[in-house]
């Protein structure tokens, strides 16, 4: 049957109700049309009239009465959503709100008067008045806002202010686990009815405070209250990145005290969730897999918030999760590395969680599949070509004469640069040895201690800050800059450790980027370094920069320098202008940020860029791997030097004894001062933990044999299969 849709069709209320109504325009037709007028008339019309006292220029529009007019559809809600997204990247101080905040009811009790009041009911008995107010304040998100707000409805939408009174947040939850259990489980219901009412609709600040307020919970460490927990923390997680960037500046102005133990909550969260000493009391995995992406994804605002406050509120080490030194970690890092940072949850998306054990492993894993991976390439390629295999071809053989020990090792690695991701192995001309590991940590030794040499010329001592830096001198060829950075590579690629004395900053450039750029003009190691970096390396001269930024005086007239600075090389004295036209350019109050910035800039980075850029380079040429941006800069110098304090404990542990037993007096007074002595004190005793003083990246692992002889030698002996220690009786 075919519809006809023309205009006739429709009955007469529908044509009238669809039929839009008619343009009025006051006769403006019978009027013949005019040229526009002049901006000269118009000025004049406009003086004329306002001169006579007339407020319009125009008469006023009369639309006839409509009855019957169609209605604009309503606004699409994906419409708003769209709308939305596009205001979200906004600053947060000018976004618009969507919904208007309710209004905050005003409530009255102090702080001082809830402790009088908690005082009343611990002599008496009766609780009511504090169960009462527990039951209110937990009541809403409005309810936590009007009690624990400074001014009820004062914006404070800023990140350095919450508006939120934590003197008396805590006051409140330090008292609620000494309350009877009615009222601590009238705050849970309360916060279950915040929690199912707050997830709907857009976030108001207001929602925010109280989303700071709850997690402070100290009831979350009980398994019974997992559950609530966990989706509070999904909702938190869920919000937008402009509200985490409002949480995690209201984290970092809590008190270490209160900020370590959300840290805390979090992790036995995560860990119970992992592990549960009583499986039956939380749901099935199944059903709440994400809860640990929840907790992982809250705890990481706190990590961002600790990184953030200088310095830091708690060490970056108490975020190592160590229970996730258990898990599958190498799946985890294979699935990261598959995946990526897309919506499949990984640790290795979070490496703050990591301990460095497990990165180190992940490390070491890594460069033994690429070793076995290139082994297994060398063989094909020589059976392809029906040739004798080799076994020697399965390492870097290295072949050095101590007497040309640079050049040779020079030499070798980069004729062998093809090979640099296999087992090494060195040998030493002219002398019979198998290397099981100790000809290795020699040639390691030996070459860093001649390459850092201050004689050599490659690097400067400062006695100050008793580390090395690079030399500034210029030349043609930087390649033994790049063996230094090869050197360090291949240590952490075959576990090894050095003993070099780099100040931090030197790790945070080796990770800046964390993977080698394709294009080779890109540079490299260029960090945004500041005056506590430079206080690391040359603290004299940082000294002198920070009491030029506080001098109260006329820093132009005092101090009568320039933006150009001066640096010996070589025995010359060279100028280098901090910017164009810098010697001409007077430090003075207002610039001399400025002039810090710069000058920091031009002694970490640019003085330095391409030997720098050259050590970079060689150790990526080792240790190129998705690994190394699991780092931080920190883990990157425990890996290279080991760590600095040594884990007495872990060695107790795993040492042998021969001519002793762990029963001994002499034994047992060793160990019982093991948290007093000091490195001195251990070099004095003869302990050499691998190639220098420092202990291995993570835990004792090799056993450690004691030896007891009369006539030891004055210095320790060191066997490759494991480590070696003399005590004298």
């Amino acid at each position: 049957m075919h519809l006809n849709m023309s205009e006739n069709n429709y009955p007469l209320e529908e044509r009238d109700r669809d039929r839009l109504p008619p343009i009025i325009n006051h006769g403006l037709d019978r009027v013949p049309k005019l040229p526009f007028p002049s901006y000269g008339s118009f000025i004049s019309t406009l003086n004329h009239r306002r001169e006579s006292g007339s407020h319009s220029f125009s008469s006023p529009l009369l639309l006839p009465a409509v009855k019957q007019v169609r209605e604009l559809p309503p606004i699409c809600p994906d419409v708003r959503q769209k709308h939305r997204i596009s205001i979200d990247v906004l600053p947060p101080e000018v976004k618009a709100r969507f919904v208007s905040e309710p209004i905050i009811p005003i409530r009255t009790k102090t702080a001082k008067e809830f402790q009088e009041d908690l005082e009343r009911a611990a002599i008496s008995g009766d609780w009511k008045q504090v169960h009462d107010f527990y039951l209110t304040t937990f009541d809403s998100f409005l309810e936590l806002n009007a009690a624990f707000k400074k001014e009820a409805n004062a914006p404070f939408n800023t990140i350095e202010d919450s508006g939120i009174n934590i003197r008396f947040v805590n006051l409140v939850y330090d008292a609620l686990l000494h309350t009877p259990a009615d009222t601590q489980k009238s705050v849970l219901k309360g916060i279950i009815n915040s929690l199912l009412r707050g997830w709907k609709g857009p976030r108001t600040k207001d929602d925010l405070r109280a989303y700071f307020v709850l997690v402070q919970n100290p009831q979350y460490t009980s398994p019974a209250t997992y559950v609530i927990y966990a989706h509070l923390l999904r909702q938190i997680a869920a919000l937008a990145e402009a509200d985490h960037h409002f949480l995690m500046h209201w984290f970092k102005k809590l008190p270490q005290k209160r900020f370590k133990q959300l840290v805390e909550r979090l992790q036995v969260f995560i860990t119970t969730r992992l592990f549960p000493a009583k499986p039956e009391e939380l749901p099935p995995m199944a059903k709440c897999s994400w809860w640990i992406p929840s907790a992982t994804k809250v705890l990481s605002l706190l990590n961002a918030a600790n990184s953030i406050s200088c310095p830091p509120i708690i060490p970056f080490s108490d975020f190592y999760n160590l229970t996730l030194d258990h898990i599958d970690f190498m799946e985890d890092y294979h699935t990261w590395q598959a995946h990526g940072n897309s919506n499949r949850f990984t640790f290795c998306q979070f490496p703050f969680i990591l301990s460095t054990v497990v990165k180190k492993a992940i490390i070491q894993r890594d460069s033994e599949q690429q070793m076995i991976s290139m082994a297994r390439q060398t063989l094909v390629d020589k059976v392809s070509r029906r040739q004798r295999v080799d076994m020697s071809l399965l390492f870097l053989n290295i072949k050095v004469r101590r007497l040309q020990l640079v050049s040779d090792s020079l030499d070798e690695l980069s004729r062998k640069r093809a090979d640099l991701k296999k087992k090494l192995k060195v040998t030493f001309v002219g002398e019979a040895g198998l290397d099981m590991g100790g000809l290795t940590k020699e040639w390691f030794l030996l070459l860093i201690r001649q390459i850092f040499h201050t004689d050599y010329g490659m690097f400067t001592y400062v006695n100050e800050s008793q580390c090395h830096w690079f030399s500034s001198w210029k030349c043609d060829n930087y390649s033994e800059f790049r063996l230094v950075g090869a050197l360090m590579g291949l240590a952490v690629y075959n576990s090894i450790t050095l003993d070099i004395r780099f100040p931090p900053c030197v790790y945070k450039k080796l990770l800046i980027p964390p993977i080698v750029p394709c294009d080779p003009d890109t540079p490299v190691g260029m960090a945004t370094l500041t005056l506590e970096d430079l206080q690391q390396v040359m603290p004299d001269l940082a000294h002198g920069l920070g009491e030029l930024l506080s001098y109260e005086g006329n820093v132009e007239e005092d101090f009568y320098t320039t933006f150009q600075v001066f640096q010996e090389e070589l025995g010359v004295v060279k100028s280098y202008n901090l910017k164009t036209g810098g010697d001409k350019i007077p430090v003075t109050n207002l610039n001399r940020k400025e002039y810090v910035q710069l000058y920091v800039d031009f002694l970490l980075n640019k003085s330095i860029f391409r030997q720098f850029a050259a050590f970079y380079h060689g150790f990526h040429s080792v240790c190129a791997s998705n690994a190394l941006m699991l780092l931080r800069p920190e883990e990157v110098e425990i890996l290279v030097c080991g760590s600095p304090n040594l884990d007495m404990s872990s060695l107790q542990r795993v040492v042998q004894y021969e001519g002793y037993s762990k029963t001994d007096s002499t034994i047992r007074y060793m160990f019982c001062v093991q948290y007093f002595i000091t490195l001195t004190v251990y070099a004095m005793c003869q302990l050499t933990v691998w190639s220098g003083l420092a202990g291995p990246s993570g835990t004792w692992s090799w056993p450690f044999l004691w030896n007891c002889r009369r006539n030891c030698s004055t210095s320790p002996q060191e066997v490759t299969a494991f480590l070696w220690g003399e005590w004298p009786t």
